[in-house]
């Protein structure tokens, strides 16, 4: 995967309307994905920064929350999913933390936090996965975002 490839991924999968009630839509979407799958995730979406949906699934631990929120945090920042930075910096050979001068406390480069996008209004919030491999938490987020939208076009 390359970032063009990642960047190409997000665009493709934008929202008409993003209110709460989507981001329950959404956020239930991949609970009902990583359930069917027995994926020990934690999920997040937010609207802007507020979470609306949280889930911890069987086998999830203490520390999955933590790295959705800073998966989050770097998604939010620049706009572009926490896989594409990790890859972007990859590609350039530079630190993430270092590089954009953000705490690693507070910021990671880590696949699984996807911006949401509206159309003609840009990111309103985020969806975030950790548990799995940087790749599979984003392609779960993915995969949530894609039944998301095909259920609200098909109202």
């Amino acid at each position: 995967m390359t970032p063009a490839e990642i960047l190409a991924e997000e665009q493709a999968r934008s929202f008409a309307a993003f209110d709460y009630a989507t981001a329950w839509q959404l956020g239930a979407a991949m609970r009902e994905i990583a359930a069917r799958d027995n994926l020990p995730v934690a999920i997040e979406v937010t609207h802007g920064t507020t979470p609306v949906f949280f889930a911890l699934m069987p086998g999830a631990t203490p520390d999955n929350p933590d790295w959705t929120r800073r998966k989050r945090a770097t998604a939010l920042r620049f706009h572009r999913s926490s896989l594409y930075m990790r890859l972007l910096c990859e590609a350039e050979g530079v630190d993430f933390n270092a590089r954009y001068r953000l705490p690693p406390a507070d910021f990671v480069a880590s696949g699984g936090a996807v911006p949401i996008l509206v159309q003609g209004s840009g990111v309103v919030g985020c969806a975030a996965v950790s548990g799995l491999p940087d790749v599979a938490d984003h392609r779960l987020v993915l995969r949530g975002l894609t039944a998301c939208i095909e259920l609200a076009q098909a109202r």
